[in-house]
């Protein structure tokens, strides 16, 4: 059984989108989401540097078309299950039909705006850490004023707050904990900073008309599959303010009988979580054009063992 991911912030790199804008028609499709969206996909995507799609109100809408796009690349792709973390569910709710793309984009553009704005609110930031028992952590950072935002499994953790808990946390690592690495985003997501941020998207979303997901939505809030289009968005509204438990996920791919896993662009941080925590399961990464057959081959192989 297929997965079928996508990556939350973070994960952009400067140029990662030229070498897909080659592909037939890509370039025409991004300068139409670029128009929908007032904001130069083509030009973030190929020719900005890593502070400028760092800034959330960027960051995200290029995420969400690069997923979009490398995913329509595939082909006629009919995953098993689908899920993205944190704006990656986005993504994957296009992925399951329950936004066309235009909806998907136009809602992104309205999150990432909204997140940078109560980003603007008080300096934040966030930083995973990497080992150590997930108890152990969780306690220490509470005890630090920090939120555990991302819940991510396979010995990772990312902690939020306020750049001095930032700070502290550098200073007094959790026991058992390798490494404290800064995250390439402009505030403390999924934690109390973004409350106001969550009133403008619940606007935003009350415009939307959601389809029922097609093929089975595995939600990031706690990893329970979500069957109706309402509760999907509505999820995707609270999730701003809430952790995502990607380990919670992993846990229903499991269930769910996963034996192979794709992460669409700009993958690599979700396969690498994937390898550690879904022995067995075999997984790829979409960062070029030059990935697709392999993908291809591992949707056939996936396919046929489902047949």
């Amino acid at each position: 059984m297929l997965v079928l991911v996508a990556p939350g912030q973070g994960a952009q790199t400067p140029g990662f989108l030229t070498p897909w804008l080659e592909l037939p028609g890509a370039a025409d499709r991004v300068a139409a989401w670029s128009d929908a969206i007032g904001l130069d996909l083509a030009h973030y995507g190929t020719q900005a540097d890593a502070d400028a799609i760092r800034d959330t109100a960027v960051a995200q809408p290029l995420l969400v078309a690069a997923g979009l796009l490398s995913a329509a690349a595939l082909g006629d792709v009919a995953p098993g299950a689908v899920a993205g973390h944190s704006v990656g569910e986005i993504t994957a709710a296009a992925f399951a039909g329950v936004l066309d793309d235009s909806a998907a984009l136009q809602l992104v553009r309205k999150r990432g705006l909204a997140m940078a704005e109560a980003a603007a609110i008080t300096q934040t930031g966030m930083s995973a850490l990497l080992g150590g028992d997930p108890e152990v952590t969780v306690a220490h950072l509470e005890k630090l004023g920090l939120t555990p935002a991302n819940v991510n499994g396979a010995g990772q953790i990312v902690a939020a707050g306020t750049l001095e808990e930032l700070a502290a946390l550098e200073a007094d690592k959790p026991e058992g904990v390798r490494r404290v690495v800064p995250l390439k985003v402009a505030g403390a997501f999924h934690t109390r900073h973004m409350a106001p941020a969550v009133a403008k998207l619940e606007e935003a979303a009350a415009a939307l008309a959601p389809a029922h997901p097609t093929v089975t939505y595995v939600s990031n809030k706690d990893g329970r599959t979500v069957a109706t289009g309402a509760e999907v968005v509505s999820r995707l509204v609270g999730q701003v303010a809430n952790p995502v438990r990607w380990d919670l996920c992993m846990e229903t791919f499991q269930e769910l009988g996963a034996t192979a896993l794709i992460e669409v662009c700009p993958g690599g941080t979700l396969t690498g979580i994937a390898k550690r925590a879904l022995p067995g399961v075999k997984t790829l990464a979409l960062k070029t054009p030059d990935d697709l057959d392999a993908a291809r081959a591992l949707i056939a192989e996936a396919t046929q063992a489902t047949a």
